[in-house]
């Protein structure tokens, strides 16, 4: 006989796994999203291995000295690169730049294999690993600008951030465990070679997406160094940008950080030998892995700014603990714990930023993101050395740790906040979508509007409004009928429908009397919001026009 005290949690569990596990499948089911993820995870796989390869050349080459600056300069063309070359991805569309940047990487894979086996001078293998870094520095802000357009629901969009980080924790052992295979059987030629080909395969895949609906394309006015700054101005203008990539700033410094601090702790303050920094890794990336687990379960609680705030404290708490309790057991915890943490922030900063980026510009706002969390990398592991050499490295792990929860203590109301606007009753967002003006729109845009929706009711035989009225609303029709009485025609409208739109664009008075069949429950949309989300957007305001032209030119028969 089955335990009710055992079957009563695993239900509660399969009730709340339910609906997250739910939109993973359709992360996979829908087309457009399994063919980025996938190609995300090919293009990833290759930039590790690639790394792998090349640090090894490097070495080959010039020793320590070499891996070090080739690294150095990498890392620094990333940073200073992406925030512009992001501007490519909202100047053209995202799923071509995507491809673009792939195929590109994969020409100067090739070119790069090919030069290390003529043995030509390593300069040149140098430079080629430069700018496939340039070349590469576009991928992950066009992807994430496009995630939006082709998620169908709030969910399904964290549910696919949740997947782009699972792949990237895979890739990251996975990636360099293919290139060590490689590199014991052949050499750095090989491996650079064969990851040209996982650079295809990305491209490969990538070509084949076919938005539903294409982001909206604009060229600011100016061009130049107006278009190429565009995300900074954006982040500057944006309250809710600044604290978003200023607190993943803040995370990137301590992750720098302890990159150098776990090889102390590791080697001189718990004595584990070189093998232990291994270990520690090793925690951390279980951590990363159980994180993504642990965001799955999170995204039916729609409150992404609280897990955002979480994986923050999560992230520098067991550190300070680590430096109260220095101990080996204590250490693979807090290691875990952080790498949990770190999956948390990662998933949730990249979801709150999709919704919260204005389209035109989300591909600059994530090359900025880009360039903000290898600054703050580079900061981390110059500071961390002076930590320790000011403080010790107890000290340090206390400092360092310490910094984020005092951060998520001091932000939290404003993350809090950011939570009650995009929590949004799916019934709103359901109402909105199928309307043909207001789906071009991208997700963070309905999402806002479904936010201001306003509930009406309205008895049977009542009048909404009058022909000759001025136009002040919006409105949609949730549940009942309405009778729309035009020239001496009555036609009924039912669940789904919409009235008011006429006047709002045309700005005349009233063209109809509508009032109720029956009793009707109706969302209602005031004029402002209405007309700034559909003529500031160039397809919704053409959709708008056309069902305009059709409505007015409807001859209505009794």
């Amino acid at each position: 006989m089955q335990n009710p005290a055992i079957l009563a949690p695993v239900a509660w569990l399969r009730e709340r796994m339910a609906e997250p596990v739910a939109a993973l499948r359709g992360v996979f089911a829908n087309p457009n999203l399994r063919r980025v993820e996938l190609a995300f995870a090919g293009q990833i796989v290759g930039q590790y291995a690639y790394s792998i390869a090349l640090s090894v050349y490097a070495f080959q080459q010039g020793g320590a000295a070499a891996v070090g600056i080739v690294s150095f300069i990498r890392l620094m063309l990333a940073a200073v690169v992406a925030p512009f070359a992001a501007a490519w991805a909202d100047r053209y569309r995202r799923e071509h730049v995507m491809v673009a940047s792939n195929l590109i990487r994969a020409a100067l894979a090739a070119t790069a294999a090919a030069c290390v086996f003529a043995e030509t001078s390593a300069l040149i293998v140098y430079a080629l690993s430069a700018l496939t870094t340039i070349g590469g520095s576009v991928f992950r802000p066009a992807e994430a600008a496009l995630l939006p357009a082709l998620a169908r629901e709030p969910e399904e969009l964290s549910a696919a951030n949740v997947a782009s980080s699972t792949f990237d924790s895979v890739g990251s052992f996975a990636g360099p465990a293919l290139g060590g295979l490689l590199l014991a059987a052949t050499g750095p030629g090989t491996v650079i070679a064969v990851m040209a080909g996982c650079f295809l395969w990305s491209a490969l895949l990538v070509s084949r997406v076919r938005p539903d609906r294409q982001p909206e394309v604009t060229r600011e006015e100016g061009g130049g160094l107006r278009e190429l700054t565009g995300g900074f101005r954006a982040i500057a203008a944006e309250p809710r940008l600044r604290l978003l990539i200023g607190l993943t700033g803040a995370q990137c410094v301590v992750a720098g950080a302890m990159s150098v601090l776990v090889v102390v702790v590791a080697i001189d303050l718990l004595s584990m030998g070189p093998g232990g920094v291994g270990y520690l890794e090793s925690a951390s990336g279980i951590g990363s892995l159980l994180g993504a687990a642990v965001a799955l379960a999170l995204v039916a609680r729609r409150k992404v700014a609280g897990d955002f705030g979480v994986g923050i404290v999560l992230w520098g708490a067991p550190l300070v603990l680590l430096g109260i309790v220095p101990s080996t057991p204590v250490a693979l915890a807090a290691m875990a714990v952080s790498g949990v943490g770190n999956t948390l922030v990662d998933i949730a900063g990249i979801t709150l930023l999709q919704r919260t980026a204005r389209e035109a510009v989300a591909g600059r706002v994530f090359g900025v993101l880009q360039s903000t969390i290898v600054a703050s990398l580079a900061i981390g592991t110059l500071a961390a050395p002076a930590l320790d050499a000011i403080l010790g490295t107890r000290g340090a792990l206390i400092v360092v740790g310490a910094i984020l929860p005092a951060l998520a203590l001091l932000t939290w109301r404003k993350l809090a906040a950011i939570d009650v606007g995009a929590t949004v009753p799916a019934e709103r967002v359901d109402a909105l979508r199928p309307i043909p003006f207001l789906s071009p729109l991208p997700l963070a845009a309905v999402e806002l509007l479904a936010s201001r929706l306003e509930p009406v009711t309205l008895p049977a035989g009542a009048e909404l409004f009058r022909r000759g009225d001025e136009g002040d609303r919006f409105y949609i029709v949730a549940d009942g009928e309405l009778e729309i009485v035009l020239d001496g025609h009555t036609k009924v409208e039912g669940p789904g429908a919409w009235v008011g739109e006429i006047a709002l664009l045309r700005d005349v008075p009233r063209t109809a009397t509508v009032r109720a069949r029956t009793d009707a429950r109706l969302w209602a949309m005031e004029r402002e919001q209405f007309l700034g989300a559909v003529t500031g957007h160039a397809r919704s305001r053409d959709a708008a026009n056309e069902v305009v032209g059709a409505r007015l030119g409807y001859a209505p028969t009794a």
